[in-house]
């Protein structure tokens, strides 16, 4: 005994609309675009030096940043260098090591003057970041 809807699906419907499905997908395409370009991450514009023979550093660090204006970030926040000596104190207590993030267009002498403020306060590890050719 065959039923009459069962026999309309045998032989009325040949082929599948995928023309929802394809719409379905081209808005989901079009949402995760949009939303993935208003992700913004937060940070400071340094441009890093080139070098041959820099190394990958896979330690916890402290981050200087000097920027091509001259100013110093120390771990994302503006300091001066009566902060950042106070703050070197503490860590030579630690010892903990530091990252200097130079700009290219930094000035050489106030990335030796906080190297040196770090070596004369204790402080042992001191790298420089490059980025690798």
């Amino acid at each position: 005994m065959r039923f009459k809807g069962r026999m309309e699906l045998e032989h009325g419907l040949k082929q599948i609309d995928i023309a929802p499905l394809i719409d379905i997908v081209f808005q989901l395409l079009i949402f995760f675009m949009l939303t993935s370009s208003f992700v913004m991450q937060p940070g400071i514009k340094v441009n890093l030096p080139k070098a041959v023979t820099s190394e990958v550093v896979k330690y916890e660090n402290i981050e200087i940043m000097v920027t091509s204006e001259s100013i110093i970030y120390l771990n994302g926040r503006i300091v001066t260098m009566q902060e950042m000596k106070q703050f070197f104190k503490q860590a030579a207590k630690r010892n903990q090591s530091i990252l200097i993030k130079a700009d290219k267009r930094a000035a050489l002498g106030r990335v030796v003057e906080i190297w040196d403020m770090a070596r004369d306060l204790g402080i042992t590890q001191i790298n420089i970041a490059t980025n690798q050719e």
